[in-house]
């Protein structure tokens, strides 16, 4: 009973930092500010929603893919912002001031 409420929790966690990233996806008013915004809350949101299908699995070989799974999407998730902030320099993109 109480590591399903924390299962729940941690999933409506990881939905509130995905549903945040979006929200500064949208808001913020340059490509390297929303590339910030979008991976934190991103990768955050991806590691509670993990942490809360791994107390749900019942397999121990589940809940071993599914960090794998994490882990891998941690290694693309930081190259690929690294290759959009790269090329949004390349092409002249400036970060926004005040």
């Amino acid at each position: 009973m109480i590591l399903d409420a924390l299962s729940v929790g941690l999933l409506l966690a990881g939905c509130f930092f995905f549903l945040a990233g979006t929200v500064g996806l949208l808001r913020f008013p340059d490509v390297y500010c929303r590339l910030h915004a979008l991976t934190k809350a991103d990768n955050l949101g991806l590691q509670l929603v993990v942490l809360g299908l791994v107390l749900r699995s019942d397999n121990p070989f589940t809940a071993g893919k599914l960090i794998l799974i994490w882990g891998l999407a941690l290694a693309a998730s930081a190259t690929i912002a690294h290759l959009v902030a790269n090329l949004a320099q390349r092409e002249g993109h400036s970060p926004w001031t005040r």
